[in-house]
């Protein structure tokens, strides 16, 4: 009779966003490949140079602002 076959988890290696650096799925720093990676990330959503595209259309949200005169000003 044959043994069962042993399943590894095989660490997924992926880019950095940043740096485009090698980094393993199971690093410290994922997705990044360092913790300065991950500041000079933050750095670009903080000045405004990553932007989501399209407008949160959550109905809460509108009627607030909608019933909300001086936000309209």
């Amino acid at each position: 009779m044959t043994e069962p076959r042993k399943t590894r988890r095989r660490a997924q290696v992926l880019r950095c966003p940043t740096c485009a650096g090698l980094v393993a799925s199971g690093s410290e720093d994922f997705p990044f490949c360092s913790d300065r990676c991950r500041k000079i990330d933050l750095g670009k959503w903080a000045m405004g140079v990553y932007r989501i595209s399209s407008p949160v259309l959550d109905p809460d949200l509108l009627e607030e602002l909608e019933g909300n005169p001086a936000r309209n000003e």
